[in-house]
């Protein structure tokens, strides 16, 4: 049946909706009508349905960053990707855990759409130049000559990322620990000296503007954010896009959420998200897949 091809598939094209897109919302709206254009077809005339919706997904996808390009750039404060509970395991697949790290997310929107589409197919999912180019509408050369300059963009400013780990985690509680008791010597030990504090307000709640960077900064914001909790304010540790991350919850309700980017024991990166819109899906983990070694045509 139909719809038990699109149901199987679902977590690969959910996957691939969210890295071509960075939101949750516009990935779900994607599969969305993906499914109905895929409910529209005689699954009799399609060989290969994971190509076919692979396909679909994709040219739904570039139509949809397409659109939403534009108003990305008018955000307030600093764009984050809409952050996704992703289980402990992810971390198992190397290659799937940095491509959903909030780090790798901020290079891809660097890249314009057909350029993040190719390099998430490609890199990512390891699909070869010439099945990309019939997603895309391109020829063969095109899609390599695409492939190349984007990967070119993408090593220059990928950061350094260890996917989330029990070390990690310890480091993160360790953090929590020094910022709560104000133990100032133990937060600058642990925070690496190029370290960069990213807020994502989206101009509906107070955060930052603009990146924070370098120890001493850093340690100062987090510790004047912390002064201005409440008691009321409990904190979780959850895993979100392959990192260990911190939800902090106010009466019942998650007020923001911060995922650890973390190298050679000491945070390098913190990337906290207090947007409303972006935590709507935040209590729900979501499955991805990365397709393994599945060919393109089974």
């Amino acid at each position: 049946m139909a719809e038990d091809a699109f149901t199987e598939h679902r977590p690969l094209l959910f996957t691939i909706a969210y890295e071509m897109l960075g939101s949750a919302a516009d990935a779900e709206d994607v599969l969305q009508e993906s499914y109905l254009r895929w409910r529209a077809v005689d699954p009799a005339t399609v060989e290969h349905p994971r190509a076919y919706l692979v396909r679909t997904v994709t040219r739904q996808a570039l139509n949809h960053l397409r659109a939403v390009k534009a108003r990305r750039e008018e955000y307030v404060g600093t764009w984050l990707p809409e952050p996704i509970r992703t289980a402990p395991d992810v971390s198992e697949d190397a290659i799937l855990a940095e491509s959903v790290s909030m780090a790798m997310m901020l290079v891809l929107e660097t890249l314009n759409p057909t350029e993040r589409a190719v390099f998430v197919l490609h890199d990512v999912f390891g699909y070869t130049h010439g099945e990309i180019a019939a997603s895309i509408g391109k020829t063969d050369v095109t899609v390599r000559q695409i492939a190349h300059r984007a990967r070119r963009h993408v090593h220059a400013r990928r950061r350094r990322f260890e996917p989330d780990s029990d070390t990690g985690r310890a480091i993160v509680q360790r953090f929590l620990v020094a910022v709560t008791t104000g133990e100032v010597r133990e937060l600058m030990e642990l925070l690496a000296p190029d370290v960069v504090q990213f807020s994502d307000g989206g101009g509906k709640v107070v955060a930052a503007r603009r990146p924070i960077n370098g120890r001493d900064d850093v340690a100062r914001f987090v510790l004047g954010v912390v002064r201005t909790a409440t008691a009321a304010t409990r904190v979780e540790h959850a895993t979100y896009n392959g990192m260990p991350a911190a939800r902090f919850v106010t009466d019942g309700q998650l007020d923001w959420l911060v995922a650890f980017e973390i190298h050679d024991g000491r945070i390098t990166g913190l990337y906290g998200v207090r947007n409303p819109d972006k935590l709507h899906r935040a209590e729900t983990v979501l499955p991805l897949d990365r397709g393994g070694h599945q060919p393109w045509k089974p």
